[in-house]
């Protein structure tokens, strides 16, 4: 396709080759009706698992918010963030070893990546179907006791007398109207697209330096290792000291000097250091950005819907990743590494904004509050509840 890198990621686990991929749907001679066949089939059947995937991630760290206080959240958000960090360092050598197969049972290489892996998500998605409960209060592998403490834990986190649990319609009218929302969209930008874009071409960034296929995807493994480790560290560290931003900047400040580094005309050697960078800033920096919003919207309802929008609407920076990296801007890749940097630039003007709002707004609740408590005037429960996130007693974490 004119445009298109010779080699491209489908999605960021799965490696392939763009060219052939498209031939082996147009001319696959083994059983017509196998496959899709042209271009526009590609794209439907491509919309339609978009559609299916669409609400996982964020559905997943929804989920985590009911079981989980404030600050053990991003530790878990990281476990499952690093475990597609680990699925991205060795899908690679999955794929190329699967390719081997290619012309088994009449079908070509790519067909066979494609059913393997997906047929890992159906087994997981199988055993999921009895495994995971809906809420604390439906786990039969905890004791009442158990469950108990867990509830009163996750209800008393956020505010001293709970949140709400019932929907409303008036829940989805204040997450659109947020304004915290959709400065945090911008912040997951920031990231969200320097990640996509390095790990969807990362192969073929690593290939510009004069190394082979084989031995490309076997370098892209230790920046992905790197990035799970700092991840992990950035995840435990945060949580422990109850800060968000600091750890979102961290990475910000690494993309910078990756991106810096890649975009320069310096030997391979110190391109492929600089891909550390990227690789890591970006993945490690990421769970913190989501747990960063799930930490500052009170509301079960409230909060599932600014997540979905965050993460949702986020995640068009995937699409704007895909198609900066060109073939003809090899190996030096200097409009998407340019475009990279500014998404960067956004955040280290974004992140401090957000900072220096919630520390405000935290001032100002301060003052309030005493003034209430000095003139001896106090709310009702189920007033606070109803405030959620703009209560008076109600802290952002920074």
């Amino acid at each position: 396709m004119p445009g298109e890198p010779a080699t491209k990621e489908i999605s960021p686990f799965k490696m392939v080759t763009w060219n052939h991929f498209i031939v082996g749907y147009n001319n696959d001679p083994h059983g017509p009706g196998k496959n899709v066949k042209n271009y526009p089939q590609l794209v439907g059947v491509r919309i339609c698992l978009g559609i299916a995937e669409a609400g996982l991630f964020p559905g997943v760290v929804y989920y985590m918010t009911l079981w989980y206080p404030r600050y053990m959240l991003q530790y878990r958000v990281g476990l499952l963030f690093g475990g597609a960090t680990v699925a991205g360092a060795f899908s690679g050598l999955l794929a190329w070893g699967i390719s081997f197969m290619s012309g088994t049972s009449g079908l070509l290489g790519w067909s066979w990546i494609f059913i393997l892996e997906g047929l890992g998500t159906v087994v997981v998605s199988v055993i999921a179907l009895f495994v995971l409960v809906d809420f604390p209060d439906t786990a039969t592998f905890l004791t009442p006791e158990e469950r108990a403490w867990i509830i009163w834990r996750k209800k008393y986190d956020i505010s001293s007398v709970g949140e709400e649990e019932d929907f409303e319609m008036r829940h989805l009218i204040l997450a659109f109207t947020d304004w915290q929302i959709w400065l945090q969209i911008v912040v997951y930008f920031s990231i969200i697209t320097p990640l996509y874009g390095i790990s969807l071409f990362l192969p073929s960034i690593i290939t510009g330096f004069g190394y082979g296929t084989a031995v490309s995807e076997l370098l892209t493994v230790p920046p992905y290792v790197c990035a799970t480790i700092i991840l992990v560290i950035f995840a435990v560290w945060s949580d422990h000291i109850k800060l968000r931003s600091p750890f979102i900047l961290a990475g910000l400040i690494m993309c910078l000097i990756g991106f810096v580094i890649n975009i320069s005309d310096v030997p391979a050697g110190v391109k492929y250091f600089g891909t550390f960078f990227c690789v890591s800033g970006s993945y490690a920096a990421f769970p913190g950005i989501v747990a960063w919003l799930g930490n500052n919207l009170a509301g079960q309802y409230k909060r599932g819907v600014g997540m979905a929008l965050q993460i949702g609407i986020g995640n068009f920076g995937g699409a704007i990743a895909s198609n900066i990296y060109l073939s003809e801007d090899a190996p030096r890749y200097i409009l998407g590494h340019g475009i990279e940097l500014m998404f960067v630039g956004i955040g280290f003007i974004s992140l401090p904004l957000t900072v220096l709002i919630y520390k405000r707004i935290n001032a100002s609740r301060d003052i309030t509050q005493r003034e209430l408590h000095e003139r001896g005037v106090a709310y009702a429960d189920d007033e606070l509840r109803r405030m959620g996130d703009r209560a008076p007693d109600f802290r952002y974490t920074l």
